[in-house]
């Protein structure tokens, strides 16, 4: 199904034809209905976050593989929340904390939060991943899909892409800024067994394991649905 079916599916009549003439105009169709659906579960959508794909739910299944029962993990570069939240609605008896340097993309994770029903079960942090500071505190994993695009692919993105969050997008001069900053940062704030899954650009693996080794870690990539390089599990 394209998306002008499925914008389809929420508008009809005149409705509809503002609606395609939106997409038309490069504005994705998620923004335009104000929701979206990742990994079974509903989401409330807006331009200030990242608009949750398919192959983001690689590392969900990941993540609910590799968490024990009653397991504390943190989700870095939150943005609408849809990896935090769709794992903890499978894992009742764990908890969150979720952190991103936009209010505006926390104000519609703390909404998405509600909407599955696990605002109880999460806190949400406002800060920039580069200044965090966990203190003391350890986690069973470190999950993020953190922004991933060297700097000079951002103009040849498709235009979709362009309308959301460049803050999202921007993963310094090679993509690879953030992975090597919360390594490093944040490997102490790890359990005993914990572990760091990533999300990773098709083309990343081998820096991906560059940085594990280099931070005392093994690292396996699992592919996405279309057979790319996409999860990156650090343990």
């Amino acid at each position: 199904m394209n998306d002008i079916d499925i914008l389809k599916l929420y508008f009809s009549g005149s409705e509809l034809d503002k609606a395609v003439e939106k997409y038309k105009n490069g504005i994705p169709a998620a923004y335009i209905i104000g929701e979206w659906e990742f990994f079974g579960d509903r989401y409330y959508i807006d331009e200030n976050c990242l608009i949750p794909r398919c192959d983001t739910e690689r590392v969900v299944e990941c993540l609910l593989a590799n968490l024990p029962e009653n397991a504390c993990f943190a989700d870095l570069c939150t943005g609408s929340g849809c990896i935090a939240i769709s794992t903890l609605k499978r894992k009742p008896y764990s908890k969150s904390y979720a952190v991103d340097i936009s209010e505006k993309a926390l104000d519609v994770a703390k909404r998405n939060a509600k909407l599955n029903g696990v605002e109880n079960r999460i806190e949400f942090i406002c800060s920039d991943v580069f200044q965090t500071n966990f203190g003391d505190r350890r986690f069973d994993v470190i999950v993020s899909n953190p922004p991933y695009i060297p700097t000079k692919d951002l103009e040849k993105l498709d235009v979709y892409v362009k309308t959301e969050p460049i803050s999202a997008l921007d993963g310094g001069d090679d993509g690879m800024d953030f992975y090597r900053h919360i390594v490093s940062k944040f490997k102490n704030n790890l359990s005993a067994n914990g572990k760091f899954i990533f999300e990773i650009g098709f083309d990343q693996e081998e820096q991906i394991k560059k940085v594990a080794l280099e931070n005392g870690f093994e690292c396996t990539v699992k592919k996405d649905y279309s057979g790319n390089p996409r999860v990156a599990l650090l343990q």
